[in-house]
């Protein structure tokens, strides 16, 4: 499926397709990785158990749980990439915060900018967002360039908003009218 990525229409190299009950490896991989804790607020490992009930009820309705979990899967293989997570979705003022998390093996592959570009475009068109936000810490440089390439603005810092095993990071938020 062609998509714009960088003001051009290009064949996107993934797709993202709904969380199955076959991505529990998957996602305990993701989960259980430490480099991720740090931009998800995780602090302890997820068990299987855990995995297996949330994707039990990982199909409920966008508008009842105000979050979706999509996963981004490489176009030539199949195989998943990561997760593109689009939560605190607000009805009212249709906006939702946006985040993606690739798996370490899998980056510097092109696949972020190209999950971001598929994913705005799905908020935009099928979901019918008006806006998206997301929150980066002031030192995850590759994000901050992923968000910025993607016309995402810097509208704030907020000073030693996250907690990091090295002390205070201050976390820069970002927006994209759609």
């Amino acid at each position: 499926m062609p998509t714009r990525i960088s003001g051009q229409m290009v064949a996107s190299p993934v797709f993202l397709r709904a969380l199955e009950d076959s991505d529990l490896d998957f996602l305990y991989a993701l989960e259980n990785d430490p480099e991720i804790w740090g931009v998800s607020d995780t602090i302890a490992p997820v068990s299987r158990y855990a995995l297996r009930e949330y994707l039990a009820h990982a199909n409920a309705d966008f508008y009842e749980v105000r979050q979706l979990r999509l996963v981004i899967c490489a176009q030539t293989d199949q195989r998943p990439v990561g997760i593109l997570d689009i939560f605190d979705f607000q009805p009212l003022h249709l906006r939702a915060g946006l985040g993606i998390t690739i798996l370490s093996a899998e980056r510097r592959r092109g696949y972020a900018v190209a999950a971001l570009a598929v994913g705005v475009e799905y908020a935009r068109l099928t979901l019918r967002l008006h806006q998206l936000y997301c929150t980066v810490a002031a030192t995850n440089q590759a994000s901050l360039r992923l968000f910025r390439k993607a016309s995402f603005r810097r509208i704030g810092v907020r000073q030693d908003w996250l907690r990091t095993a090295v002390g205070w990071d201050d976390a820069v938020e970002l927006q994209k009218i759609l």
